[in-house]
């Protein structure tokens, strides 16, 4: 049996947690259509995974211009709250907390699944490229095609923005969620704001990087005044490396990563939130998140910081037992296996994942992987 401080009880913000494990945002597309409402089937998805210390939702859509993939679930709508409360209801019922992810995907969408299918939206009118998003195509298919060129934001829109995701915070406190998780990585939204690569405004939301921060902040800001800065974290995914390919689900490559997601870490600690999570690169051959990163980001921010991406056994007590950490995520292993912490603490064999059933689809290759004991 391991004895790592993995499995070791923590506090996040004012929340008594069990372990340091925790179930990261993981898009599944299971959403119930017309509606793109959370269900029965990922209340049970959700509460099968309650071995975690604490679980945040797969990223939600805070409006319908926010919506990238086919049959991902969204928080603005009545129905949607009402979905969403059957997974509180099932995660409480095992006595764990869960966040709601906001998500805006901004640019990285089609004209399919925007709202009278008008271009998306996003800080320049520049398209995303190295990626492809999912429309659908009816009876249950659909199809993967590039993005479509977004529109570029006014600065009134912006600030109607801000706005949406406070709304969306007091949905999700409405839907009974513990918290909420600001999605500011991966490529989407508040990441385009922040990325050189995607920001070329020269109003105040542009330029300078505390410029392209701005947005940022003032989300942050306006979700604070919702949930409290204690039940709030928000989402990096920094990418270093010398590739110049843009991974947009990993993060857009800037010039100088360190310099920009610093200052970005610094912004969270000015707000006081209760934690910051950074995604790493997880493909094969991936540059690994430099240690002198890792460290400067616990000299800046005073809360908790979570990891997740290829982490095993090995390396999450690594990176625990250096301080650069408090709590790590397991995503793909999660998938196919509900009960992950025991198995990990037991040294327990582990399923392997069917990547034909990551999305879309119904219980097949989503609550139907087996428990240890089963």
């Amino acid at each position: 049996m391991s004895s790592s401080s993995l499995f070791e009880p923590v506090r996040l913000g004012d929340l008594s947690l069990e372990n340091r494990i925790f179930l990261p945002p993981l898009t599944r597309c299971r959403s119930t259509q017309p509606g793109d409402i959370p269900n029965a089937l990922m209340a049970e998805y959700y509460a099968q995974r309650t071995q975690a210390g604490f679980l945040i939702t797969e990223g939600t859509q805070i409006e319908p211009r926010g919506q990238g993939y086919a049959w991902t679930p969204g928080i603005y709508s009545p129905e949607q709250v009402a979905g969403w409360k059957l997974v509180t209801d099932a995660v409480h019922a095992k006595r764990r907390p869960i966040f709601a992810q906001l998500w805006h995907v901004g640019r990285v969408s089609h004209r399919a699944l925007q709202p009278g299918h008008e271009a998306p939206i996003a800080p320049s009118a520049v398209a995303a490229t190295g990626v492809n998003v999912f429309i659908p195509m009816g009876s249950g298919t659909g199809k993967l095609v590039p993005p479509d060129v977004p529109r570029a934001l006014s600065i009134p829109e912006i600030h109607e923005l801000v706005e949406l995701y406070a709304q969306a915070a007091r949905n999700a406190l409405s839907a009974g969620f513990d918290g909420v998780e600001i999605h500011a990585a991966n490529g989407y939204l508040i990441n385009q704001f922040i990325s050189e690569r995607a920001n070329f405004r020269t109003d105040a939301y542009g330029g300078s990087l505390s410029n392209r921060l701005r947005f940022l902040r003032e989300v942050v800001e306006a979700v604070s005044a919702v949930v409290t800065p204690d039940r709030l974290g928000v989402r990096f995914s920094p990418l270093f490396g010398t590739t110049t390919e843009e991974r947009v689900y990993l993060g857009l490559l800037e010039d100088n990563p360190a310099e920009t997601y610093t200052a970005a870490v610094r912004v969270l600690a000015d707000a006081g939130i209760a934690y910051v999570s950074l995604a790493e690169a997880d493909w094969d051959n991936a540059p690994e998140m430099p240690d002198a990163f890792r460290a400067s980001v616990r000299d800046i921010f005073g809360g908790r910081i979570l990891c997740a991406g290829r982490y095993d056994l090995h390396k999450a007590q690594h990176v625990l037992a250096h301080d650069w950490a408090d709590m790590i995520g397991f995503g793909r292993k999660f998938i196919a296996n509900p009960d992950l912490p025991t198995r990990l603490k037991h040294g327990w064999p582990l399923n392997s994942l069917d990547p034909t059933t990551m999305y879309g689809g119904g219980a097949h290759g989503y609550t139907d992987y087996p428990f240890h004991n089963q």
